[in-house]
């Protein structure tokens, strides 16, 4: 999970770092290049809002999953010590 969630945060990144370098080289551009400039810089806008509280998200369902699956491992050790106690309450 921390794999994907760094890789996402590289991608995202990477495309900002892109951004703000040709935002850098407009000046050089012709009118189509800076539309279609806008239109990727909106886009990766976009995609990190969406991107960021998704991570907060998947962080929480994360940590979730493992808290539930320790108290399910404390329960199962907690039932074999009382099966190892009636063994030993039997002999």
């Amino acid at each position: 999970m921390s794999d994907i969630r760094s890789a996402l945060s590289e991608v995202i990144s990477k495309l900002k770092q892109e951004r703000d370098e040709l935002k850098l080289q407009m000046h050089l551009a012709s009118m189509d290049a800076k539309d279609e400039y806008d239109r990727i810089s909106d886009k990766v806008d976009q995609l990190t809002a969406q991107y960021e509280p998704m991570t907060d998200a998947v962080e929480d369902a994360a940590d979730n999953v493992f808290s539930a699956l320790g108290l399910a491992a404390d329960e199962l050790k907690i039932g074999y010590q009382r099966v190892r106690k009636a063994i030993s309450e039997q002999r």
